[in-house]
């Protein structure tokens, strides 16, 4: 999926935004990976689009998660992600992860919404270490 930008501010925001969330996501899915027995890598992809999957294995279990995927839920607001081949899906950029003032990165906000994001994409896994039951 490819986003589409209402307009060229929009799209301006989004490249101020995406590399942050990036940077936040990565570092958040570490922090709430590494204390468990999930074994976390990343495979670079080219299709549908460039860019990298997250791919989590423990015992013989394994899910992958497109990273992009994951930057577009903390950029945009309500963003559904959708996969049909060559989709484009119109987006409104989360302008609260912008400073008004400033026009800067939102940090406090950014991180905020990153470690939820994460939270919710990794929820329904069971991220505790491994059990003997």
């Amino acid at each position: 999926m490819k986003p589409k930008f209402k307009t060229l501010e929009a799209w301006h925001q989004a490249e101020l935004l995406m590399q942050p969330a990036l940077i936040r996501l990565v570092d958040n899915i570490r922090s709430q990976v590494e204390p468990t027995d999930w074994k976390a890598t990343y495979e670079e992809v080219q299709t549908p689009i460039p860019g990298y999957v997250l791919c989590l294995e423990r015992n013989g279990e394994q899910h992958q998660f497109d990273l992009w995927e994951m930057c577009y839920k903390i950029c945009f607001r309500d963003y559904t992600p959708t996969h049909a081949p060559g989709e484009t899906t119109e987006v409104d950029i989360d302008t609260s992860l912008i400073e008004a003032e400033t026009g800067e990165v939102a940090w406090q906000e950014l991180e905020v919404k990153a470690k939820r994001v994460v939270t919710e994409v990794l929820a329904g896994l069971k991220l505790g270490t491994m059990s003997l039951d």
